[in-house]
């Protein structure tokens, strides 16, 4: 029986274990950096399978490193399993997670036979918090020969594409005044806000299709009465090169300022530390994991440059090694990720379907990069090429 056979039988032995653990996760779901519970279990599983674990990595106490094998080269699952606030698992993190571990403990098999090693580096708040961007910082992902990480979804996409994208806080600050009887002593610091959301309304028309702006109000005054003294809005700028949103941020920051000087309230401003970067996906990689993936009689999608995936912290560790961010479809294309209905998929029988197709597909690519060195070389030629 050839590798690829048993690496698939020995997913499948651990069918049940794995839908257990995507269940307590998705039954206790955790925000950003918060993810005892889920780390826990995830290193636990591992570590029994023979992972040596490294809790607390990059100086994160949800993030770990499990290790199977030795030296070069040095292949990686990437975990996530944080949850989003008041949707818990919309995302199918709680899949990932299992994914990335079922697809390591059968790809052992590989290791003990050809070499090398292989790791499960959970990343905890990919939500939003950009956890992988702040454990790059600090060199966890530093001196692999590549990552990957398979994402639910509602297409079997081996090669996806995802935004770079940007967080910008602002506040605008007036002057209280009665709205009725005295209001031309007041300066309205929501009339600042709304202009500057018009004004990115017409931004719109003269910018890249691909690009994307989205935000809401946090903070829009106290009582219909009274001038409002203070607006908060929170918006994420997006686009499909890094170095055209730097453009756009200057051009989106331009509205906010605008309305500044337009209505006469004060302008804060700030961009959040944490960037997410636009993915860089492998396409010999993703080639790999495509054919692996189809074996199991997954039909493949094109890649769809501008569909449009949103964003991921995967995209800043694409940087630095070759990765890939696949996709595999749990649910319909008629839902969204982000919602109760994804949530739903992500502990439905499709979705447990995708987890165990995941791992196979994960645990097989281990055995083509282990078993044929050339195909590492032609990963990081292309790498190189950028």
């Amino acid at each position: 029986m050839v590798l690829k056979d048993v690496v698939v039988k020995a997913v499948d032995s651990q069918k049940k274990a794995l839908i257990d653990l995507s269940l307590k996760i998705f039954n206790h779901p955790e925000l950003a950096f918060n993810e005892v519970r889920a780390s826990t279990w995830l290193k636990a599983y591992l570590e029994k399978k023979g992972f040596k674990i490294e809790s607390g990595i990059a100086g994160f106490p949800t993030a770990f490193r499990a290790t199977y094998g030795k030296g070069r080269p040095r292949i990686a699952f990437l975990a996530e399993y944080d949850a989003l606030a008041g949707l818990g698992h919309g995302c199918g993190h709680n899949l990932i997670g299992a994914m990335a571990a079922g697809g390591a403990v059968a790809g052992r098999l590989a290791v003990d036979k050809f070499g090398g090693s292989l790791e499960v580096i959970g990343t905890p708040a990919e939500e939003g918090s950009g956890g992988k961007v702040l454990m790059l910082e600090k060199g966890a992902f530093s001196d692999l020969d590549c990552a990957m990480l398979v994402h639910p979804g509602s297409r079997n996409a081996p090669l996806t594409g995802a935004l770079a994208c940007a967080t910008l806080q602002v506040e605008f600050f007036g002057k209280e005044a009665h709205a009725a009887a005295r209001p031309e002593e007041g300066i309205n610091a929501l009339e600042a806000m709304i202009l500057a959301f018009n004004s990115i309304n017409s931004l719109r028309q003269h910018m890249k299709d691909t690009c994307r702006i989205h935000g809401i109000i946090t903070h829009g005054g106290d009582a219909p009465n009274v001038v409002p003294a203070h607006t908060a809005a929170t918006f994420l700028v997006r686009a499909e090169e890094d170095a055209y949103l730097d453009i756009l941020g200057d051009r989106v920051l331009d509205c906010f300022k605008g309305a500044a000087q337009a209505t006469g309230a004060r302008l804060e401003y700030r961009w959040d530390g944490v960037r997410y970067a636009a993915l860089k996906a492998n396409r010999v990689l993703a080639q790999i994991f495509g054919n692996n993936l189809q074996s199991l009689h997954r039909t493949l999608e094109p890649f769809e440059p501008k569909g449009g995936f949103g964003s991921t912290d995967v995209g800043n560790v694409s940087s630095i090694v070759p990765a890939i961010h696949p996709t595999i479809a749990i649910a319909s294309k008629k839902v969204s990720t982000h919602s109760k209905g994804f949530a739903a998929a992500a502990s439905s029988e499709a979705g447990f379907k995708g987890l165990i197709d995941g791992a196979k597909a994960l645990a097989m690519t281990a055995v083509d990069l282990l078993e044929k060195p050339d195909n590492l070389k032609r990963i990081k030629e292309e790498f190189l090429r950028g």
